[in-house]
């Protein structure tokens, strides 16, 4: 069934939900409205978007060290409150996220922070490299932005397919951990370092 942007807008202005969170609720009820709704609240995204203007003034730095001291990590999680920043589900999600880190090595937390020229660079890459393999004039822009999409995947930390679970995102996992915190939650920044990384050969 088709879903209309009208149906995406009104899902979107009763749950504050996301525009793609919004279309997947939909399609997967059939776009019943009550039945997105609901869907929305139990995969936890549209309190935790709700949540998304609470200030997270406290939070906790998770420090990891993988491979016997090979790759080191440290992240910054923040929340609304001390009391959920001493919790075990709090600090186990920043562990979690820690984990992300050394294993999948995101160069961004979200797409907004990747610069201009970088998207301008990768685009243009993916161009010549369609217009090489010989790829039709007409499907190429579509190339273009599927692998576009796919470096975006790959490179940014919250839309990354998360280690333990490759059916959600980094991101779906911090809306689901909003949900059952009942607090905002927020990655502030995150750095990962590999033994000897940027010394001279």
């Amino acid at each position: 069934m088709a879903i209309s942007a009208q149906q995406i807008k009104e899902l979107r202005e009763k749950t504050k939900a996301g525009i793609l969170d919004c279309r997947k609720a939909l399609e997967a009820s059939d776009g019943d409205m009550a039945k997105a709704e609901r869907y929305l609240l139990e995969k936890g995204l549209a309190s935790a978007a709700k949540r998304a203007d609470r200030e997270t003034s406290n939070g906790y730095i998770e420090l990891y060290s993988h491979g016997d001291g090979r790759i080191g990590v440290m992240v910054e999680v923040n929340c609304e409150t001390d009391f959920v920043a001493r919790t075990d589900d709090f600090r186990t999600f920043a562990h979690e996220i820690a984990l992300q880190v050394a294993a999948v090595d995101p160069a961004y937390l979200h797409e907004d922070d990747i610069p201009e020229e970088v998207l301008a660079d990768q685009k243009d890459i993916a161009r010549k490299r369609a217009l090489e393999e010989g790829k039709p004039e007409n499907v190429i822009d579509r190339i273009v932005e599927g692998r576009l999409k796919k470096f975006l995947d790959e490179s940014c930390l919250l839309r990354q397919a998360y280690i333990k679970d490759e059916d959600k995102t980094v991101e779906q996992f911090l809306k689901e951990t909003i949900a059952s915190t009942g607090e905002n939650i927020v990655i502030r920044r995150f750095e990962r370092w590999s033994l000897g990384e940027g010394q001279d050969a």
